[in-house]
């Protein structure tokens, strides 16, 4: 009776505190954050005269309709149902897991344990991603590894490690707690990936909330170049589902425990990787 008290105590709570810092997650205070391609279809109209974005490439995003998906039983109420039980049980159990990995991390390189990224959530939604902070505190905020110069002089030792089983992405167990992604579901890109973005509203990818890992993560990661991991992600949000979902999570699996998909450099940089090309 006492263990039950406790365990409905600590759901209380967490789901006030959730409640409580959901609009701060989602830029709802914010108005010069928002987004303002929001539940709009788009499309990448190419600029050499306008700066790169961080896909690499110089142009911008035009509004061409609007979003019209309508989100069906088992994605608005199972899937939902299952990612805050999943999530709270998640946070719950691997707290050990952040513990442990937070000293590491501020003993490695002193500075703060999390760091937040403006991300694109379903409908375009910019949110605010948590991530372990795997690079130093000197690195360029809200730019991609790809986009960085020689990329690894920026991660620590920690870093190095956690990224390498996709333990930085852990934090995000809590986005998916408050509602702002989803265990499974086409990862968040960042705000300024506009030809992601594009490549995605292709397929409706957009449209669903993005997830801690999904299709395209254990199909490739890294080394899939922007048009490839789109039409993936647009795979699973065609094919969303209870199957699809255990699926990917399955697949998962592998990824947490060896993911050599992951290249310091980011999107497509793993065929310079092999057989010594370009």
């Amino acid at each position: 009776m006492v263990f039950l008290c406790i365990v409905i105590s600590v759901i209380v709570a967490m789901t006030v505190l959730a409640i409580i810092k959901k609009p701060g997650s989602v830029y709802k205070n914010e108005p010069d954050q928002w987004n303002p391609m929001e539940g709009k279809k788009v499309r990448f109209v190419e600029n050499d005269d306008e700066k790169e974005n961080a896909d690499g490439v110089r142009g911008h995003l035009e509004a061409i309709g609007v979003t019209n998906h309508k989100a069906g039983f088992y994605e608005k109420v199972v899937k939902r149902g299952i990612d805050i039980i999943l999530s709270f049980f998640g946070l719950v159990l691997l707290s050990p897991v952040f513990a442990a990995l937070s000293l590491w991390i501020v003993i490695d390189d002193p500075g703060p344990v999390l760091f937040t990224q403006k991300r694109i959530g379903r409908d375009k939604q910019y949110f605010k991603l948590h991530k372990f902070r795997s690079m130093k505190m000197s690195t360029p905020h809200n730019v991609p590894t790809h986009m960085l110069e020689n990329p690894e002089q920026y991660i620590t030792k920690a870093g190095k490690f956690i990224r390498a089983h996709s333990l930085d992405e852990l934090p995000q167990i809590w986005d998916i707690f408050i509602g702002n992604m989803s265990v499974i579901g086409p990862r968040p890109g960042l705000w300024n990936q506009d030809l992601l973005t594009a490549e995605r509203d292709k397929y409706g990818a957009n449209d669903i909330k993005p997830g801690l890992t999904g299709w395209a993560q254990i199909n490739g990661r890294d080394e899939l170049e922007i048009p490839v991991k789109a039409k993936l992600d647009g795979e699973y949000a065609k094919q969303l589902g209870l199957k699809m979902d255990i699926k990917c999570f399955l697949g998962s699996v592998g990824v947490f425990a060896k993911d050599d998909s992951v290249v310091e450099g980011g999107t497509g940089e793993m065929k310079k990787h092999e057989g010594g090309k370009e």
